[in-house]
């Protein structure tokens, strides 16, 4: 293994950068691979293209003749483009996509052949379920699944085959994939906050929530990851002690882009180019050989496939460029870890953003109601949103090195908190002249000169309000947005209701003018609220005691969080909102207990044997050197040798101890393992969570001591410093 570790390092020295050319402007390159507007008016009829565009707007089904022309179109220009085959791209419930590639190619009578692609296969296919998480939803022999196209993604090409963004559901109907859950999330806020928009603006008939997620990750040298067992196969580095430089200097975040790093950069961005993915800002992140991504701000179904599409691209052109990127949350301890900051807000069809507060009055009152109601629904649903961000790798960055604590609460900034402040003094019921004359000139009148001096940011603030959305900072780098998203969406949705509902009570029993009403609501949802909001620092047992006075959950480990899922509570949410059912809640909470589990499984087995199959005999091996040394020393010496060997005799001696408390620790971790085993469910999870996860940094503690007493010449492992400096 030291070969190989040594291989690796010179492999990478002599690395040659891989230059990539660009020919044309960016503008030019936009969507030249994807079934767009532009694309859909030069290959369809005017009715096929109507049809579309009413599907995407309104939700109006597509009949089946529609169809077939809509096929023909989009397989005359995929043929165009050069495909081949073409596939049903959806998300199931592993956390990646899934594609079965099918070929235009059929044969006709006479010995011939012809490309064909009608409506059925671009509306409908039924591929192999048995083999996806399904939680319980169907038998194992049961392995009919559907996928069915979504109109409001469009079909794009990657190499050689056409991509149909589909949903993924049982045959009984069940969704089995992250799409169709948002897709009915998003539905419900649109017609929540499109009901609630009409007391500001009655030609508003449409809300979309919009997503700009950033994609953090790392780059590491194929040579140097493939020299390290443990990354291959969980994604994260289980052993290695801290350089003595890490990110303390400050001086990787947003320093000069290494030029290996940059080239692959610009490869991604050409990718990104011609499948219409708006990829805009790149930098250095914080930690060594951490990097960022960022779009610009999309409809929120379209900027979740654009995500997870762009993290299969990242994967096949880092390999052109020999680098292995690495999305989990923490793959490197002692260091900043990965997020995706999911940046959302709601847009109206007369191009409004809800979240941001206008030239009048009236404007910054319809901002101040959703921004009010969302604060409201993360207060009532804190847990919830907790869960959804929950995963094995999310709970090694949360509340570590800047990351967000696992304490969900909502910063605002000092400013808007003293404009909520002001409100919540407002007067019960019908407001006096003077009262109004204040709202509207010195309260809601001066918020847009208020945001636009309020640069406050709080980097521990798992949800914050940054100027004109708000910015879900929790959410891990591996995640699918949508997890996220459907949550965020349906609880603000039902809160929306709420506001409604007992706003128009006001108006019509109490007989309370509009804006009077509003403020009226606004007001008691701002003290119920008020507990949520926090503006110091995440970090630490201040604000953990603090929270649970304010009566804020805790849930730090994904065991403790996933319960959320199935509370009452939230399984009445889902229902309500028509988002999911008891069926499809209780599913996927039992495929992410599955999932935890087996990751911790996966990760107790390679440190195992990483600690015994390498790290042991390397220990020994330098050791004997010693015993040896030792020998000789006395053969010289005689019976004064210790004088001489001490330093040697004590190093054996620790060695030998760390050793010990590997083996030991190894073996219990094995005997716990074999006890989770035997167990299902929740026991099975908290036995892997609470008896079998606490070993790897035992383990990893005499590992990493061990690091710093073997001649580096034998040390099997590529060490931090070559993972993270090598470049």
């Amino acid at each position: 293994m030291s070969t190989l570790r040594f291989n690796a390092l010179q492999e990478v020295l002599n690395r040659k950068t891989v230059v990539v050319e660009e020919n044309e402007r960016r503008s030019e390159l936009f969507g030249k691979n994807v079934f767009n507007e532009q694309a859909m008016r030069q290959y369809m009829t005017k009715e096929a293209y109507q049809s579309v565009m009413d599907a995407i707007e309104f939700g109006t089904k597509i009949d089946r003749k529609t169809a077939d022309q809509i096929a023909v179109s989009m397989k005359d220009w995929a043929l165009s483009k050069g495909a081949t085959h073409y596939t049903h791209w959806f998300q199931p419930l592993t956390g990646s996509t899934a594609e079965k590639h099918d070929a235009f190619f059929e044969t006709v009578e006479g010995g011939g052949a012809m490309e064909k692609f009608d409506g059925g296969q671009l509306v409908q296919q039924e591929p192999d379920a048995s083999s996806f998480p399904n939680g319980g939803i169907r038998n194992t022999f049961e392995a009919r699944g559907y996928t069915a196209w979504d109109p409001t993604s469009p079909a794009f090409i990657y190499g050689t085959t056409l991509c149909i963004p589909t949903v993924f559901v049982a045959y009984t109907g069940e969704a089995l994939d992250n799409k169709a859950p948002l897709l009915r999330a998003l539905q419900a806020v649109d017609t929540s906050a499109t009901a609630v928009c009409k007391y500001f603006d009655k030609n508003v008939s449409k809300v979309n929530a919009t997503l700009g997620w950033e994609q953090e990750y790392f780059l590491i040298d194929t040579a140097l990851a493939a020299a390290r067992p443990d990354i291959m196969m969980t994604g994260r580095a289980l052993l290695g002690h801290a350089p003595a430089k890490g990110q303390q200097l400050d001086d990787h975040y947003f320093g000069s882009i290494p030029t290996r790093v940059l080239n692959f950069m610009r490869d991604l961005e050409h990718e990104c180019m011609l499948l219409g993915v708006p990829v805009k800002t790149r930098h250095n992140e914080v930690a060594p050989n951490q990097f960022e991504l960022a779009p610009i701000f999309e409809e929120a179904n379209l900027a979740v496939d654009h995500n997870s599409l762009l993290m299969d691209v990242m994967e096949k052109v880092s390999q052109r460029h020999k680098f292995k990127v690495l999305f989990h949350e923490k793959p490197f301890a002692g260091i900043n870890g990965s997020g995706k900051h999911n940046n959302w807000s709601l847009s109206t069809n007369t191009g409004v953003n809800l979240l941001s507060p206008g030239k009048t009055p009236m404007k910054n009152l319809q901002f101040l109601t959703f921004f009010v109601n969302t604060i409201k629904a993360v207060h009532d649903y804190e847990e919830l949103i907790r869960a959804s961000i929950a995963s094995a790798s999310n709970d090694h960055r949360l509340g570590a090195n800047e990351a967000p604590p696992a304490i969900i609460s909502v910063f605002i900034g000092s400013q808007l908190s003293s404009v909520l402040d002001e409100l919540e003094n407002v007067t019960k019921g019908k407001l006096s002249p003077e009262e109004k004359t204040d709202l509207k000139l010195n309260i809601v009148g001066k918020i847009p000169e208020i945001l636009l001096d309020n640069t406050d940011r709080n980097r521990t603030s798992p949800f914050a309000f940054t100027g004109n959305k708000f910015e879900l900072r929790a959410v891990g780098s591996w995640s699918n947005c949508a997890g996220p998203m459907t949550v965020l969406n349906t609880i603000i949705a039902r809160q929306l209701n709420e506001f409604k509902d007992e706003v128009d009570k006001l108006i019509d029993t109490k007989k309370l003018k509009k804006d009077e009403a509003i403020f009226n609501v606004l007001r008691e949802y701002i003290k119920a609220s008020k507990s949520i909001r926090f503006e110091g620092d995440g970090y630490g047992e201040a604000w953990e005691k603090e929270a649970k006075k304010r009566g804020l959950s805790n849930n730090k480990t994904t065991p403790e969080a996933l319960k959320a899922k199935i509370s009452k509570k939230a399984i009445s949410l889902f229902e309500e909102m028509g988002v999911m059912n008891k069926v499809e809640v209780e599913a996927r909470h039992e495929i992410e207990l599955e999932e935890y589990s087996k990751k911790i499984q996966i990760e107790s087995r390679v440190l195992g044997d990483i600690a015994r199959n390498h790290i042991i005999p390397i220990a020994i091996q330098y050791q004997n050197t010693l015993i040896e040394n030792v020998r000789g020393l006395k053969e010289i010496f005689g019976n004064n040798f210790e004088r001489y060997a001490n330093e040697q005799i004590d190093l054996i001696q620790k060695i030998s101890n760390h050793i010990a408390e590997i083996n030991s620790k190894v073996e219990d971790m094995i005997e716990e393992r074999k006890k989770a085993n035997k167990l299902e469910g929740q026991k099975n999870v908290d036995a892997y969570c609470n008896k079998v996860k606490p070993y790897f940094d035992d383990i990893r503690y005499h590992c990493d001591k061990l690091e710093l007493m073997v001649d580096d010449n034998l040390w099997p492992l590529t060490k931090y410093r070559e993972l993270l400096f090598t470049r």
